[in-house]
């Protein structure tokens, strides 16, 4: 079947035109009114649109055709769009792409490079709602505990990750709050030889001083008051297993000493008991401060770090993750969608741009929860950025510095790049194949733009 392609032109000498050059390989429909093409949008069937500017009541302004680019989210949220403006107004195409649209062509239309630029968008967006990367399905595993990442620091984290399963020795995982220490913990385990036994997972800042001990390594009958019963440690609970030690920072120095007891000779006693019991416990910790300032300050033990410092792993900031800050937000809106048995919606524009450009100091979880509180909060097919509690991206304005035409284009370029990359997980013959270029060519855009990728 031919690809279906919408043009909104109130030209019809020009939508013929296009029409009749274009038909072979496109399903091709002509509307030149807005309220006929919101119609044919809303029904969802064409993926891809080739705009112009200037429509009625207004065809010598680019009003109408703005408006309706800022509506089509709304409309069609998946439709990707290609404006269609006169040579000389680089302020229109500028806005254009500020607005979401993917493409622009100048007019007269060269129908060699429209011809590019439909197939290139069209091929992007079959990629984008297929889901296709290997990459991306290898990352939601459940051996990974479903942590996504395509970014160069994310595939360090993963190769530790893989390379602390194969071995027994103990992990300090370090990183701020929000960048995934707990699940982490959960992919090494999973990958490791004791995956079929447990993992117990204790917040070492969440229980109260005088329950901690008694909650790490048990009690004995009437070792304190209100002790009724023997009470089994979560150290003797994850016997032949893990046991991961969330803010280990947080332990207070008197439980320190008998951490590192059982790091030295694999052996607790429980509280009131004199009988000494061996373990077999894998230790993986984590903290959000730094340990070597604590040890400097004497609240933690330099001993203590320096035998839970076997194997380091940090985990990145989101904002040093770029590549991987809308992939992410993809995967929590499918996810969250689905949670709540509610249609998809998508992102606007604006919002795909405010959330690239925003400092995420939350990390991974403020880009989780602020996706929840929209999708609580809202029941629209597009989500916008006050949805999301961000700002708009600054809007372009007259007294804003323009670029050119070409600078405009080459911006899209390395636009289209990187998206070919990051749906490819970085795979170059994919990419190549994706943009229709040969992988000398995309070797010499990555070059050209400054490209960061995985090597």
């Amino acid at each position: 079947m031919k690809k279906k392609l919408l043009i909104i032109e109130d030209e019809l000498s020009a939508a013929k035109r296009l029409k009749r050059i274009l038909k072979k390989e496109y399903d091709i429909t002509i509307t030149g009114k807005v309220e006929q093409a919101k119609k044919l949008l809303a029904s969802g069937v064409f993926p891809v649109v080739l705009l112009d500017l200037g429509l009625p009541p207004s065809p010598n302004t680019p009003q109408q055709g703005f408006a309706l680019l800022e509506e089509i989210p709304s409309l069609s949220p998946h439709t990707r769009v290609i404006v269609i403006t006169e040579h000389t107004e680089k302020e229109n195409a500028v806005r254009a792409v500020a607005l979401g649209a993917i493409d622009f062509c100048a007019k007269p239309v060269d129908l060699q490079v429209l011809q590019i630029i439909l197939s290139h968008t069209f091929k992007i967006q079959e990629l984008e709602q297929a889901n296709l990367r290997p990459q991306y399905q290898e990352y939601k595993s459940e051996s990974l505990c479903g942590m996504i990442g395509i970014s160069p620091p994310m595939n360090k984290v993963f190769e530790l990750i893989r390379l602390a399963a194969a071995n027994d020795y103990p992990v300090l995982i370090t990183g701020k709050t929000g960048t995934g220490k707990e699940m982490t913990a959960k992919a090494i385990h999973r990958l490791s030889s004791r995956a079929k036994k447990p993992l117990i997972t204790i917040n070492c800042g969440a229980i109260p001083e005088n329950l901690l001990e008694s909650e790490l390594f048990g009690h004995e009958k009437g070792a304190f008051t209100g002790a009724a019963t023997r009470q089994i440690g979560r150290f003797e609970q994850a016997d032949q297993g893990t046991i991961f030690l969330d803010e280990i920072g947080e332990l207070p120095l008197s439980l320190q000493v008998k951490l590192l007891r059982f790091l030295q000779e694999s052996t607790i006693e429980r509280l009131g008991g004199t009988q000494t019991i061996t373990l077999n416990v894998r230790i993986i910790a984590a903290t959000n401060i730094n340990l070597e300032d604590a040890v400097k300050e004497g609240t933690f033990r330099e001993d203590l770090f320096y035998r839970l410092n076997v194997l380091k792993l940090r985990l990145p900031d989101l904002k040093e993750r770029q590549e991987d800050i809308l992939l992410l937000a993809h995967n929590f809106l499918i996810e969250e969608s689905q949670r709540l048995g509610r249609k998809q919606p998508s992102f606007l524009p604006a919002t795909l741009a405010a959330i690239a450009n925003h400092n995420w100091p939350g990390n991974v979880r403020e880009l989780q929860n602020r996706i929840r509180g929209a999708l609580g909060t809202t029941t629209g097919r597009a989500l916008s950025p006050v949805d999301l509690g961000l700002e708009d991206a600054p809007e372009t304005t007259e007294k804003q510095t323009l670029p050119t035409l070409r600078e405009a284009r080459e911006t899209a370029e390395k636009d289209v790049v990187r998206r070919a990359l990051a749906l490819t997980g970085n795979n170059i013959s994919q990419a190549a194949r994706l943009l229709d270029i040969s992988r000398p060519t995309l070797h010499d855009l990555i070059k050209k733009h400054g490209i960061q990728r995985d090597k």
